[in-house]
């Protein structure tokens, strides 16, 4: 991954004073003053999944899906051409147009025969595309007669009962391999949705004709059509929807309100939706003509809705365009800074690295944003959550929270504050700068230790005598557990019986403790360290064969068998009469072989107990439970109370 691109406070300061005057106090969908940013000014757009050429037909895959879109096939498909519009006088245009517009009405299969009916087929076709043509090239064309016939004839050719989804839903869908499921009827659809556009557009268009038709049924339809899985069609949708945004004003509330309802179900019922990215490309546009001050509803719908829509599994699918939406909120009104990031600091990922990854990009897209005066509130959590990312074992996650320090605008404000993140996060970047198994990792935790050191040296050495007491302190608290250990062996050393159930071999030394990070060096030497850290170019590790997993290996019925039959190497443990305190967490594991007992058998825990099998009863226990149990701490090498040998194989009935 290679380093974002360093953005500051600079040119984000967009004037906000110039964005509130808008006229009686509504939002402008479309407004693109001067004063936005130009990497900004737009919603990432939402890309089409592989679409095929527009303008040709799809063939039909019906082994994926048995049937498109469910349309109501007309009984009399057999369409008359009529003459083109430069064949007529003008003052008959607008009765051929209506004519058009009723013939482009009727709906054929192209599902289950879809070389029925290929001449009436293309004289629909043709008239649409001739349509498209007379509104773009030809004023005072649109009439009052003509807006019902518009829209009803796009009503009949779009609103239609959607398919169940073929592709896997949530997490599972990779847009990137996945196939969209793409509409079959999508030569005609294509040009009706060319053609309203169109209309929409056209400088004769008046919305005061239209709201007669266009109204509150007609949006809902149109939003229901978002969960199309054709993206080329959803592409069509977001710009139709917006164009009905800018042009009615008196329908703008109550389509942000079922966008919300769309949302809703989203996040807390269903959890699939293929329109969200769209839907939100729309809302980054709206919110970006929002006046100020915000209206409370508008805060309502980024806490209430927008910021929980970062805990659904599919989040990779619509995250830019979200990030853009929340950002832009940041940039209207400053003071919902705080709960945006307590937010996500709630909504943070702890399983999921990928999506991890685009967590810590929003991130940063706000904290280039920020107010100096808001970061101040939230800075502790946050940095909090950074010390863990730098931690993290992915090391694309640690990766992308050290190219944080790559930041100018974030540097000064670490650079501000730097007296109580220094202390957060040093513990985390010195650990890792020895034990992280990643050699890119090393190089850029040097680089911010560096980073660190020049900006406030008295601090940066506090910071290491501190992390040195700590671990002394570490040290005294295990010190203090050995000698309690010792004290007890001391205790069972006392018993005159003591010789006759210990076995010396099983005595041993106290283990070193083992540290979790690296043992302190003076801080002469780890400044030499970071400057030598942070200088030397770090060699490209080499590549390894790739192995491919067992599970994906082909199966044979010999190696199968073998391995049904195979017995691992058992580890043997002579229990004394004081172990139950230590094993009695894992007897359920563990294989007996009493004295006198018939069969090998499982050790119950109430032998722990009353000690029912008697002082020298034999544990058999195979290798990699007694590893795994081991690093549980349940049973202690240097312990007197067991001890350990290793026998032959020997079979152990099940």
């Amino acid at each position: 991954m290679s380093a974002m691109p360093n953005k500051t406070k600079k040119d984000k300061e967009s004037p906000k004073s110039g964005k509130v005057g808008k006229t009686g106090g509504q939002e402008n969908a479309e407004h693109e003053g001067s004063n936005r940013k130009g990497s900004n000014s737009v919603p990432p757009p939402t890309q089409l999944l592989k679409g095929k050429q527009s303008g040709s037909q799809t063939p039909v895959k019906k082994d994926k899906r048995p049937s498109s879109s469910r349309f109501s096939l007309s009984n009399n498909r057999e369409l008359q051409k009529l003459p083109a519009f430069k064949d007529v006088p003008p003052a008959e245009q607008e009765k051929l147009f209506i004519q058009k517009l009723r013939q482009c009405c009727v709906l054929f299969d192209f599902v289950s025969d879809p070389l029925s009916d290929l001449k009436w087929k293309e004289v629909k076709r043709a008239a649409l595309s001739e349509m498209v043509e007379y509104i773009t090239h030809n004023r005072n064309v649109i009439t009052e007669p003509i807006y019902p016939e518009v829209v009803h004839m796009f009503a009949v050719n779009m609103f239609r009962t959607l398919p169940p989804s073929s592709n896997p839903t949530g997490a599972e869908f990779d847009p990137e391999e996945d196939e969209p499921t793409l509409e079959a009827a999508w030569p005609h659809l294509q040009l009706v949705y060319e053609f309203f556009l169109r209309f929409l557009e056209s400088p004769d268009f008046q919305p005061n004709i239209a709201k007669k038709y266009i109204d509150q049924k007609f949006v809902m339809q149109l939003l229901e059509l978002f969960d199309s899985e054709d993206p080329r069609e959803r592409d069509f949708l977001k710009t139709t929807l917006h164009r009905i945004y800018g042009k009615f004003l008196g329908l703008r509330a109550y389509i942000r309100k079922q966008i919300n309802n769309i949302f809703y179900r989203f996040i807390y019922e269903t959890e699939h939706h293929n329109g969200i990215a769209e839907l939100l490309e729309i809302l980054g546009s709206i919110i970006n003509g929002f006046a100020l001050p915000l209206k409370e509803e508008h805060k309502i719908f980024l806490l209430k809705v927008l910021l929980p829509l970062h805990k659904v599994k599919s989040l990779s699918v619509y995250h830019p365009q979200l990030a853009y939406c929340v950002v832009q909120f940041l940039e209207k009104d400053s003071t919902l800074t705080e709960p945006v990031v307590m937010a996500l600091l709630k909504y943070w990922p702890k399983t999921h690295s990928p999506k991890e990854v685009m967590f810590l990009n929003e991130l940063e897209e706000i904290l280039d944003v920020i107010e100096p005066s808001e970061f101040v509130k939230v800075m502790e959590p946050l940095f909090r959550q950074l010390a863990k990312c730098v931690s993290s074992p992915h090391f694309q996650v640690a990766e992308r929270a050290l190219y944080y320090w790559n930041n100018e605008y974030i540097m000064s404000l670490i650079s501000d504050n730097a007296a109580r993140i220094l202390p957060i996060m040093f513990p985390s970047l010195y650990r890792n700068s020895k034990t992280h198994w990643n050699k890119t990792i090393h190089g850029l935790i040097y680089n911010a230790l560096k980073l660190f050191m020049e900006m406030n040296q008295k601090l940066f050495d506090d910071c290491t005598q501190q992390f040195r007491a700590e671990k002394n302190k570490e040290k005294m608290k295990w010190k203090e557990r050995e000698e309690a250990w010792i004290k007890i062996e001391n205790l069972a050393k006392s018993n005159p019986q003591f010789q006759t159930y210990v076995d010396p071999s099983g005595l041993g030394s106290p283990m070193d403790m083992e540290t979790d990070g690296p043992l302190l060096d003076d801080v002469n030497m780890l400044r030499k360290n970071v400057e030598e850290g942070a200088t030397q170019p770090h060699e490209p590790r080499k590549e390894r064969p790739l192995v491919r997993r067992k599970s994906e290996l082909p199966q044979d019925v010999s190696t199968v068998r073998a391995l049904e039959t195979y017995r691992q190497q058992p580890c043997r443990l002579v229990l004394q009469q004081r172990s139950s305190a230590v094993c009695a967490g894992v007897s359920a594991q563990i294989w007996a072989l009493v004295p006198g007992a018939p069969r090998a058998s499982w050790l119950p825990s109430s032998c722990f107990s009353g000690g029912q099998y008697g002082p020298q009863t034999e544990l058999f226990i195979r290798k990699p439970l007694l590893k795994r149990i081991s690093t549980e701490g349940h049973l202690r090498p240097h312990a007197t109370l067991l001890t350990v040998a290793w026998d032959k194989p020997q079979p152990l009935e099940s």
